[in-house]
């Protein structure tokens, strides 16, 4: 009955739509529309369905979905049909990314176009171009308070230089990735304006709050996202006369998604730069997107069915495009945002796999991979047809979420190991040499989150200041063995723009006020080609890096069980400085890989007769992919070098 009722509406729907959509062309799109009808009018009624206005918003919602169908450009629609098709596309070994921002990286958009051949020669062909829509002048949190979602910021460009730049990537069979902040937008917006000006149709589209009474109820589970920078989660608008609810900062006002008006409004936003040529959208702060008196207001139910309704939407007019959840949450919620089918993502086929991040940051300050490995066995296993983005740095902090559980069970306390990590980090721990700053400090609880670029943090700005070449090797060394974990653990590998070449803290952020105030900004380079250049010199760390790299991502696209299938075994070893992994193939397993890093500075051996049936095979010969050779190996027991690690194979 339930479903004849959803089919009575899509009926009622297609017979009321406008005549310039009814008379387009729509085959693929009813098609779509009438699989996914069922389970788009089922959520659509779960969040919305109790309003009088239910009908006329859900009309409004097929009509948004028809309109940038219509609007899809015929290559776009074709790859959409191959994709399909090749469902399981993503999961392919071959794609290797990078997240910039553009005006670092290469001044504007135009700049990007100059620049593809740099992302061709390193094997990167996935790049993610961080928040380039139009925001405030002054304070905008790096491009994500928007105010506009449809105008690329004059600063990098326009939309005709965007078109070109996707173009000619396509071209180059390189993916775009672009960003959609789903939760907030910026207090200039023109609906915030339009709020602001009382209109209470827009005044709906935000928190907006006459007195303190529902702010202070809010506030008494709510956490605080910047206690130090912003600290609570509502702003004082002097013109409005109103509270508004801003969680992030006083400028971003957090979207209302128990209004469909405002959830309509970010699904044509986000159709609209699926149609700009978008292979993958960041989906921001998917987190927040549920506000619930009592709750900390993240991860909340209604947050999932908002997702996978976006999800069910865009499947009906632009399939080839996949969601990248932007969730810095536990994993045992973070896993939450694939979906919740045995198979399929639901909701985002890409999750960042924050915590693997993490975890490595830990393994490289105590040399030791006992939370490493206690960690990854606490995390849930992935759909089918899903994948985590796996990365060593981004644009924003490090943090330390581990679950307090797993620092216990290694013998760590969970306060003073954190203590211990902050001060290593920002070097203030005795034999350490990282120059990272803490960032987002928490007075209250003494936490705190870690800013730095990757050269800087592992001791590489140290060992250049000093001249101690020693250290230099040791940097170099650290930064290709993180690199050598993303690129096999499973998964997308993201590198950070300026990591390759082993750019370290910049700190003319300083000098502009707007940015002081956020140590993140050290680690968001704007790269100097001339220093760039050198890594087609020999000698240079540019070259060490960079050569390293660009064979390390040309191994792993040869490696067929790099592929993301859930084919990845955690082996637990006895040295505690060894991470040590198995990849294979799910229908052949004498197709295997068998990963091995060591965290210590110093040569660490594993005895291989205790890993699986690596050791017992006679006249089994090992190889290293990565550097073609055999491993130093001395009566089964294997040599791994101080900061080394081996991916190996039989021959």
């Amino acid at each position: 009955m339930y479903e004849q009722v959803s089919h009575t509406l899509l009926n009622d729907i297609l017979n009321r739509l406008k005549t310039e959509i009814s008379e387009q062309d729509l085959r693929h799109f009813y098609t779509r529309l009438g699989a996914n009808f069922y389970g788009i009018h089922s959520l659509f009624q779960r969040l919305y369905g109790d309003r009088d206005d239910f009908e006329q918003q859900a009309l409004r919602l097929v009509e948004t979905m028809a309109r940038q169908y219509i609007n899809r450009p015929d290559k776009l629609r074709k790859l959409d049909i191959e994709r399909e098709k090749d469902y399981n596309w993503f999961l392919s070994q071959q794609w290797v990314g990078m997240a910039l921002y553009s005006n670092g990286f290469a001044g504007d958009l135009k700049g990007m176009r100059e620049r593809l051949n740099y992302f061709q020669e390193l094997g990167i062909n996935l790049v993610h171009i961080m928040p380039l829509l139009e925001c405030p002048e002054g304070s905008s949190d790096g491009g994500y308070a928007v105010s506009n979602f449809r105008e690329i910021d004059s600063r990098v460009g326009s939309l005709q230089d965007l078109n070109e730049l996707s173009a000619e990537m396509q071209e180059r069979d390189i993916l775009l990735v672009l960003d959609v902040v789903l939760n907030h937008t910026s207090d200039e917006h023109e609906w915030a304006q339009k709020a602001r000006a009382g209109d209470p149709a827009y005044q709906d589209y935000y928190y907006i709050f006459k007195n303190r009474n529902m702010p202070d109820m809010f506030e008494q589970s709510m956490l605080e996202v910047f206690p130090e920078t912003a600290p609570g989660n509502f702003t004082w608008d002097e013109e409005m006369n109103r509270w508004v609810m801003t969680v992030f900062n006083s400028y971003q006002w957090d979207l209302n998604y128990s209004n469909p008006a405002v959830f309509i409004e970010m699904l044509d936003i986000v159709l609209y730069w699926a149609n700009q040529g978008a292979d993958i959208l960041r989906l921001d702060a998917v987190a927040f997107l549920w506000k619930k008196i009592g709750s900390i207001c993240q991860n909340e139910r209604e947050a999932h069915l908002i997702l996978q309704l976006m999800k069910d939407c865009c499947q009906v007019t632009a399939p080839g495009v996949l969601f990248i959840a932007e969730a810095i949450v536990a994993p045992v919620e973070v896993i939450k945002y694939f979906g919740e089918d045995a198979v399929i993502a639901k909701e985002c086929e890409i999750a960042y796999n924050a915590t693997f991040m993490a975890l490595l940051w830990d393994a490289v300050a105590t040399k030791n991979a006992s939370l490493l490995n206690q960690g990854i066995k606490s995390l849930p296993v992935k759909l089918e047809r899903a994948t985590w983005l796996n990365y060593v740095r981004c644009h924003d902090d490090i943090g330390l979420g581990f679950d307090d559980s797993d620092i216990a069970l290694v013998g760590y306390e969970p306060a003073s190991h954190r203590k211990f990590l902050i001060d290593y980090y920002t070097g203030k721990f005795d034999d350490s040499h990282a120059r990272g700053l803490p960032f987002g400090q928490n007075d209250k609880t003494g936490d705190a989150r870690i800013s730095g670029s990757l050269a800087s943090l592992v001791g590489l700005q140290y060992a250049l200041e000093v001249g101690d070449a020693a250290a230099t090797e040791d940097a170099i060394k650290i930064i290709l063995l993180l690199h050598s974990m993303i690129l096999s653990f499973g998964g997308l590998p993201l590198l950070y723009y300026g990591d390759e070449i082993g750019i370290i803290n910049d700190e003319a952020y300083l000098n502009d006020p707007l940015k002081a105030g956020d140590s993140r900004w050290m680690h968001r380079p704007e790269i100097n080609w001339e220093k760039a250049a050198l890594r087609n010199t020999a000698g240079t760390v540019e070259f060490e890096i960079f050569s390293a790299l660009k064979r390390m991502i040309a191994v792993r696209k040869e490696i067929e069980v790099f592929a993301d299938f859930n084919n990845r075994e955690l082996i637990e070893v006895e040295n505690p400085h060894l991470f040590v992994f198995e990849r294979y193939d799910l229908s052949n397993t004498s197709k295997r890989v068998l990963v091995v890093a060591n965290f210590e500075d110093k040569p660490q051996h594993l005895n291989l007769g205790d890993v699986a049936t690596w050791g017992t095979t006679k006249d089994a010969q090992l190889v290293d992919l990565y550097s073609g050779q055999s491993p130093d190996i001395f009566n089964h027991s294997l040599v791994i070098p101080g900061f080394g690690f081996y991916w190996l194979s039989e021959l």
